[in-house]
């Protein structure tokens, strides 16, 4: 069982909420008006066990052994303390799915069969209704596979009357929502819950609206690429134990983090697809191969990629992976898992997370590497009459950013737009209404501004292990995001994920070197709401994203003025930039902090702003400040004006970038306070900044304060 094999973490949802009907529920189906809402709380054992309807489910519950055949029968671990989305099928839809098998009695089911419904059937965190009504969930279920969840309108038999049915996997329909259990939620459905357990481009070549796409990744060989799911080389050793270890709490002065490894090292994957329809719609493309043929996606290929790399126009080899056809392709790949809801901070239909920036002057965005050699792609969540899920957008809302830039960009379907599941074993697929290119466009201008790049994106593996954005598994009464808990204790339920050396990408440290993932909260001083922390006598070294050929000024994020940090020298491509960066005082010893209020005129504040960047500090944004309270709901104080001022951004250094492909740069951390140990003094790796000279030196153009 996850809890004790795989580390996965507990969320607190939203309060409990009186059960809803969702579509059309006939009398089987229904649980009880009694079971609607339970006063005195049962688990969600006993809550299955004390309604006849559930008994065939409670039966293979009570077969299932865990995907390791661990012994441990999962009506038990439904019985225990914990954080559960249960989809319980009713006994007419276990004789379903017996049916469809040939059997006559579910006494047939293997003890594997039992295993794949079971475990299909949870997610170790609490999901409403209220919290997604279209999209993939951002925890797996005990599978490992991802769930969908779409809407969509229907009218009954006799058409009178017409209502909202939610479907899990397209198939399943909740036909009763929202019971509210003492560890989690449990919603009836009328057929079992099934997954995909094909690699992604088996999986996307069942669609028959994407057959260019899929037919483009076998003639590229890029298909292979996406054909692994679990390292076999990873393994977690003894630290794969309990959340109460003393030895893997570790201390930061008054803060304890407890801290689990995940057991396994996964490989997962993204495409973005446009669809054949909008190929040929858009720029006629029938067909993949033809040089010449303009018909061909081939052809199209090399007229946006030959203008950027003319030295390989001639190349037709289109397995290479700098032919023009084999870039376009892989740049529509990413290493790692993104849905909807995952691939930016906006977590949800109703984000409360989201409630923490200013969107009127920023999209919530983030940058990722994509599979075409030293590349790069934004997605981006705008708010107002153009929100929705963007890939290579720039602007703000509807309008154009304060430079007087707006590129659309290519916008992504949503699960329920898709009408299919879009999940797989080892990834996800989305339709976009438009291609995305690293051209002209993407790399002169769409990417020419201040990439803002969350720590916790930079390398595939915080985002596969689910680290990136998690939630507490802490009581979920206390709120979707947990309560911040600083207690010196062992107890401590704000869970953290760690990585040991050699299981991170693009991340290199020593041994003595701690990483892990803090847990997603909404009041502490963390952009996106969660960070990076290294710990220790550590020597970190993070390798940078690519960027467009130019200029750069590199900057860390990070969260000072507490005792328990570290004191850092910083090297850029092996280079010391400068002294070491003594993380422990605030914005007001490290470059004489003044506040915008107390300067007064725009001409002070833009003054003061370009003084401290001489000596190599800014001050926090201004487009994103932590919620007033945990509940969130709005905007707390930006980091710009908070008081102490304790959130800075430190210059680290400049580099030029040449814009290919066989080109790296490295930033390396390494701890030289003499007084750090093991489990003590932590660079707080929040975001890194990498701005273009166009923005910080632009004589026409003051950087912006967001």
């Amino acid at each position: 069982m996850k809890k004790i094999l795989n580390f996965r973490f507990f969320v607190a949802a939203l309060c409990a909420i009186a059960a809803i009907e969702l579509g059309f529920v006939s009398c089987s189906d229904d649980p009880g008006s009694g079971s609607y809402y339970t006063q005195t709380k049962e688990y969600a054992s006993d809550y299955l066990q004390n309604r006849s309807q559930y008994s065939d489910f409670v039966q293979i519950l009570q077969r299932a052994t865990g995907a390791e055949g661990k012994n441990l029968r999962l009506i038990d671990l439904l019985g225990t303390y914990g954080s559960y989305t249960v989809f319980a099928p009713t006994n007419e839809a276990i004789q379903l799915y017996i049916a469809g098998k040939g059997y006559t009695s579910i006494d047939q089911l293997t003890k594997e069969d039992c295993d794949t419904i079971a475990l299909n059937s949870i997610i170790e965190q609490a999901y409403f209704t209220t919290d997604l009504s279209d999209g993939t969930y951002s925890k797996s279920n005990m599978l490992d596979q991802y769930l969908t969840i779409t809407s969509r309108e229907e009218t009954s038999e006799d058409e009178t009357e017409s209502r909202l049915a939610m479907y899990i996997n397209s198939d399943a329909q909740i036909t009763h929502a929202d019971d509210s259990v003492s560890n989690g939620v449990v919603h009836t459905v009328n057929r079992v819950v099934l997954t995909n357990t094909d690699f992604l481009p088996d999986f996307m070549g069942e669609d028959e609206n994407i057959q260019l796409f899929c037919e483009a990744l076998e003639v590229t060989h890029m298909a292979d690429s996406l054909k692994k799911f679990i390292d076999p080389n990873y393994s977690v050793g003894s630290d794969s134990i309990d959340w109460t270890n003393p030895a893997l709490v570790l201390s930061t002065a008054t803060e304890y983090d407890n801290v689990a490894y995940p057991e396994h090292r996964y490989y997962k994957f993204t495409a973005f697809v446009c669809p054949d329809a909008v190929l040929e719609e858009k720029y006629g493309v029938t067909k993949v191969r033809g040089r010449d043929d303009a018909s061909s996606l081939e052809y199209l290929a090399h007229q946006l990629y030959d203008p950027m790399y003319p030295n390989d126009a001639d190349n037709d080899d289109v397995t290479d992976r700098r032919n023009a056809l084999n870039r376009f392709i892989s740049y529509h790949l990413l290493d790692r898992y993104g849905s909807y809801y995952t691939l930016t901070a906006v977590d949800g239909p109703n984000s409360t997370l989201a409630k923490n920036w200013n969107r009127k002057k920023w999209d919530i965005a983030d940058w990722y590497e994509t599979m075409m050699p030293y590349s790069i792609l934004k997605c981006s969540f705008p708010d107002g009459r153009s929100a929705g899920l963007y890939l290579n957008r720039r602007g703000v809302q509807s309008h154009a950013d304060e430079r007087g830039v707006l590129v659309r960009g290519a916008k992504l379907s949503t699960p329920t737009e898709m009408g299919r599941v879009n999940t797989c074993l080892n990834g996800i697929y989305h339709y976009i209404d438009d291609i995305i290119a690293y051209d002209q466009q993407t790399q002169q201008v769409v990417l020419d501004e201040r990439l803002r790049i969350d720590a916790s994106t930079l390398s595939p593996d915080f985002m596969n292990s689910e680290a990136r954005g998690h939630y507490t598994r802490s009581n979920y009464e206390n709120g979707k995001y947990g309560i911040w808990d600083s207690n010196a204790s062992v107890d401590n339920k704000q869970t953290c994920l760690g990585f040991k050396a050699g299981s991170v990408k693009n991340f290199t440290y020593t041994d003595d070197t701690h990483v892990h993932v803090r847990p997603r909260t909404l009041s502490f001083w963390s952009y996106q709401g969660d960070e990076v922390t290294v710990i220790g006598i550590f020597d970190l070294t993070v390798k940078l994203p690519p960027v467009p050929a130019g200029e750069y000024e590199l900057r860390l994020f990070t969260c000072t003025g507490f005792s328990n940090r570290g004191i850092i020298q910083v090297y850029l491509d092996g280079v010391p930039q400068g002294i070491p960066f003594d993380m422990r005082p605030d914005g007001l010893t490290l470059f004489g902090y003044k506040y915008d209020t107390a300067l007064g005129d725009e001409d002070a504040i833009a003054a003061f702003d370009k003084s401290i960047h001489n000596l190599g500090w800014m001050k926090g944004p201004k487009s994103y400040g932590n919620a007033t309270t945990e509940a969130g709901g709005t905007m707390g104080t930006p980091f710009r004006d908070l008081n102490p001022p304790r959130t800075v951004r430190k210059v680290l250094g400049h580099f030029t970038s040449r814009g290919e492909d066989d080109e790296e740069h490295f930033v390396r951390f390494k701890q030289v306070l003499e007084t750090a140990s093991k489990t003590s003094s932590a660079l707080n790796f929040d975001f890194i900044e990498i701005c273009p000279s166009s923005v910080y030196n632009n004589e026409y153009f003051a950087e912006d304060r967001w």
